[in-house]
């Protein structure tokens, strides 16, 4: 079975940074991509960004673009976020995802098949 676990979350002032990993085990490279989505209390999960297993074609949120950058290290089967400038409203659980269905999909969470624990990542004003 495919196993995600993300790790790098935490507390941090507005304007800062964090680096979120995903570390992945099982059969993970079957899937066209790999991607992160968050939810914030009481919210809906939402789409963050994503990155294609072929040619490694990335794909943001509006709201996250510029700020963020997905990439992927395939030695260590790790996927990684980075966040810059940092705001409130990206108070959110991050949750690493795998098993992408279909590239049109990948925005949703009924598209993946596989996700991790999820974690907390905390911006203050």
């Amino acid at each position: 079975q495919v196993q995600l676990v993300e790790s790098g979350g935490g507390l941090v002032q507005a304007g800062g940074s964090l680096r979120l990993s995903c570390a992945a085990s099982g059969r993970t490279f079957s899937s066209d991509g790999m991607g992160w989505f968050r939810q914030a209390p009481g919210k809906e999960r939402v789409f963050v960004a994503a990155i294609m297993w072929s040619g490694g074609r990335t794909y943001y949120d509006d709201s996250v673009k510029g700020r963020f950058t997905i990439s992927r290290d395939n030695f260590k089967n790790t996927l990684y976020l980075q966040m810059n400038s940092l705001k409130p409203e990206d108070t959110a659980v991050y949750y690493c995802a795998a098993g992408l269905n279909t590239n049109m999909a990948m925005a949703m969470v009924e598209g993946w098949n596989y996700w991790g624990q999820g974690t907390q990542v905390t911006v203050s004003s």
